[in-house]
């Protein structure tokens, strides 16, 4: 079989550093990028003929088009992307700093969105490819505290689930990584934006709380098996769409579903109520 080209974001550390190297270790050739590269030259180091590490910042509109013309120049293409750089901030919605969540939407949804519109046309023009966006079990099922992390991805959520309509009859996928809480040192990495406001002490001011005690064995998800659970999506003969990773998103997200469940059927007269009469038969969708 022949090798496939990842390319990887935010591969210096948690869930993109276990997938390069499981990738690398089976394989395939990989593309780790970060806004840093100590960690991703030294793996690039272990692997010299089949990884390549490249700086970039997906905010930055020349650092993705460098990656792209890096990738393509060195590996011929790009089969499989992976949507995985992010950063989270805590605090309520009302705390947090404009400039923080502003950030968080360009680096966690907009970079992403935007790479993958550089990715497409080559993989259009292959008519082979997938695009693999890591969402959170919070971009399904939002909590306290995260409110604008979860938006982030939510919003990502919504992107690729149009994305994959559109680019499935052409013979490319896209899927939707939902992970839990995974050891990945995410709790050294998490800022806590904005001045607290007493009147969340209850919700979002008990999150704040418990930020400086989480320690790892708090996290029940192993990023090493969360990478091969990700190599196996991706390679499956029919790939699924969403891909839950960790017994607590999926604890979570079967909360949400079945709390959404419960008022969809709850609210099903009131939204047949606000119809024309006989207006249904000829709904556009």
């Amino acid at each position: 079989m022949s090798r496939k080209t990842w390319l990887i974001t935010g591969a210096s550390s948690g869930l993109g550093k276990a997938l390069a190297e499981h990738v690398l270790a089976h394989g395939d050739q990989v593309v780790a990028t970060a806004s840093s590269t100590q960690v991703t030259t030294e793996l690039a180091a272990r692997y010299p003929e089949t990884a390549l590490a490249v700086k970039l910042d997906v905010t930055e509109a020349e650092d993705r088009a460098a990656a792209v013309r890096a990738t393509q120049e060195r590996f011929g293409g790009i089969d499989i992307l992976v949507n995985n750089a992010a950063i989270d901030f805590v605090g309520a919605l009302e705390e947090q700093e404009e400039d923080d969540y502003r950030r968080l939407f360009e680096v966690n949804f907009f970079g992403a969105v935007a790479l993958t519109r550089a990715v497409l046309p080559g993989m259009r023009a292959r008519r082979s490819g997938t695009v693999v966006n890591v969402s959170s079990m919070d971009g399904l099922a939002s909590l306290s505290a995260n409110g604008y992390y979860s938006a982030s991805k939510f919003a990502l959520e919504g992107f690729t689930e149009a994305l994959w309509q559109e680019i499935e009859p052409i013979g490319l996928h896209a899927m939707i990584i939902q992970p839990g809480s995974f050891r990945t040192g995410i709790e050294n990495r998490t800022k806590v934006s904005g001045e607290a406001i007493a009147d969340y002490a209850a919700t979002a001011g008990a999150f704040r709380a418990m930020m400086g005690s989480l320690t790892p064995e708090m996290f029940p998800g192993d990023p090493e098996r969360a990478a091969e659970a990700i190599l196996q999506a991706v390679n499956a003969p029919e790939p699924a769409h969403w891909i839950v990773l960790g017994s607590d998103a999926q604890r979570r997200i079967g909360v949400k579903l079945d709390q959404l469940r419960a008022e969809f059927e709850a609210g099903r007269e009131l939204a047949f109520s606000t119809d024309f009469p006989g207006a249904a038969e000829n709904a556009v969708l």
